[in-house]
């Protein structure tokens, strides 16, 4: 599908405009860390998709792996088998752009086949053919940082000044993805909020996103449900939505253009009615 304009603007002021939009997270997982089993397969997937879009979500982002602190690897095959019948599902019946969240090439050809109009890629382009395959398809994607792997990402990270190392981290992937042909209007960025990091480093990473915006790219944000907002206040892996509303504004205000999100609803109140009270005049929509 051809995805509108904005999908290909430079970021603008946090709050003006249309952003941030919501991206709404699937995971076709048994695993992943908040939701994982959940949709345990095509139909339990599809259905969740679906509400998350009448709730207002922008983006829908189909992921087949987990990427949890601890996870292992999931072979290509499998991977497909989770995904590619449920972005075909979604895909003849939404109108919205639709996330492949792989970080193999093989995936996203296959979701990119199956009507995927995004590659979300935890490992910036760790699989050599994936910035080739974005170049051909002139599809949008998505570049993350994270300090290892997932397996062992939480063990010991350590940073001297975790902005400038992230900020430094995506340019250089920015850098290679534009050698390999593809637009710099078709890349976005993602701090990698909770990949490989200590709360500290992912408060002070939203408190510079504002540097990272100065790079020119709309960033991804995804704070949702993440270990970091219980540390903060105490709750549960199941009662931290109060903690994601507030941590998503934050973000928003900071210079996210995108937010990754499990409650679409929740978080579309949120943005309507801080756009409401941070903007002047009817120059907004809702």
């Amino acid at each position: 599908m051809a995805l509108p304009d904005c999908f290909f603007q430079k970021p603008a002021a946090a709050m003006a405009g249309p952003w941030p939009l919501l991206m709404g997270i699937v995971n076709v997982t048994p695993d992943s860390f908040s939701d994982g089993g959940a949709l345990a397969g095509p139909g339990a997937a599809v259905a969740h998709a679906l509400k998350l879009v009448r709730e207002g979500a922008d983006i829908i982002d189909v992921g087949g792996e987990s990427t949890r602190p601890g996870a292992g690897t999931v072979s290509a095959a499998q991977e497909i088998a989770r995904t590619a019948p449920v972005i075909r599902e979604l895909r003849s019946r939404l109108s919205i752009p639709i996330s492949i969240d792989t970080s193999k090439a093989e995936v996203a050809r296959t979701a990119l086949d199956a009507g995927a109009d995004i590659v979300n890629d935890v490992t910036a382009g760790s699989d050599p053919e994936m910035f080739r395959l974005c170049a051909q398809r002139r599809c949008l994607l998505i570049l993350m940082h994270m300090q290892g792997t997932p397996r062992a990402m939480q063990a010991d990270p350590h940073y001297e000044n975790v902005v400038q190392e992230v900020a430094g981290y995506l340019q250089q992937r920015v850098d290679a993805a534009t050698r390999a042909g593809i637009a710099p209007s078709h890349l976005w960025i993602d701090p990698g909020f909770g990949f490989g990091k200590l709360p500290q480093h992912n408060l002070q990473l939203v408190q510079g996103l504002q540097k990272l915006a100065a790079m020119g790219f709309p960033i991804v944000l995804g704070v949702s449900r993440k270990s970091t907002l219980g540390h903060l206040t105490g709750a549960r892996l199941g009662d931290r939505e109060p903690e994601s509303l507030a941590a998503g504004l934050v973000g928003a205000l900071q210079g996210a253009s995108v937010l990754r999100v499990h409650e679409v609803g929740w978080m579309k109140r949120a943005v309507t009615v801080a756009k409401a009270m941070l903007v002047q005049g009817d120059g907004w929509s809702t």
